[in-house]
């Protein structure tokens, strides 16, 4: 399997990390390895951006005609109050549910998730595409906080 296509796009106050990648299983983490690529590991917001990126690539490999055979795009954006991660993907026939499930259901909670942990994140559909994003942000720590 080729590389993903991984470039850097000037964002103005920040420096944006894309890569386009197969819409195949193996490819979440992948996705996830763009945003340790944009944040390392030792970012504050790490662990939340990785896991709701997880989580949108799943949805865009399991819902979205990119897991037929198609690609998605993951693009991370980070700046000093806020990280930015869009997933653009092949589109589908109705647009991302925040559908509510039951405890006994093994999906569904993704966009939950998602709702839950972002400051804000929403959707866009346009010719044939879709692109979920959501957007993190952090303050900083007072000095005499423990981290």
């Amino acid at each position: 399997m080729a590389p993903p296509d991984f470039h850097s796009v000037d964002g103005g106050d920040s420096e944006d990390l894309v890569a386009r990648l197969p819409g195949v299983p193996s490819q979440v983490a992948r996705a996830r390895g763009l945003v340790t690529a944009a944040l390392g590991r030792d970012h504050p917001l790490y662990d939340d951006a990785a896991l709701l990126t997880s989580e949108l690539a799943t949805n865009a490999i399991l819902h979205t005609r990119s897991g037929a055979g198609g690609s998605f795009t993951v693009t991370v954006s980070s700046s000093e109050t806020a990280v930015r991660v869009l997933v653009s993907d092949a589109g589908s026939d109705g647009p991302p549910c925040v559908c509510r499930t039951s405890a006994q259901s093994t999906s569904g909670r993704g966009l939950p998730l998602i709702e839950a942990l972002s400051h804000r994140w929403g959707f866009t559909r346009e010719e044939g595409t879709t692109t979920v994003w959501f957007e993190l942000l952090w303050s900083h720590l007072s000095a005499g906080m423990a981290v």
